[in-house]
């Protein structure tokens, strides 16, 4: 399986298990897989959904800073990888 990077990590929120990815490059799509990785994380998901403002996306962009649910704890400045077929 291939990965290409879209971004990283800003920010985690323990409560509610949400990493604010902020998109560099290329885009996330809801139902994608993404690789999040790090000196202590190390995770493959599927995306299955995405917040900007709290108002659910389809997709994100680059140059916008996203919520995704996810389901283990992250780091400030993970890389965050979506995994092509």
């Amino acid at each position: 399986m291939a990965e290409v990077k879209v971004g990283y990590v800003k920010e985690y929120f323990a409560k509610v298990g949400v990493a604010a990815i902020e998109v560099t490059e290329g885009r996330l799509v809801v139902g994608d897989t993404i690789h999040i990785k790090g000196h202590t994380t190390e995770f493959t998901q599927r995306v299955d959904s995405i917040q900007l403002e709290h108002l659910a996306l389809q997709r994100a962009e680059p140059g916008q800073l996203v919520g995704v649910k996810v389901q283990e704890r992250v780091r400030p400045h993970d890389q965050v990888f979506k995994v092509t077929e």
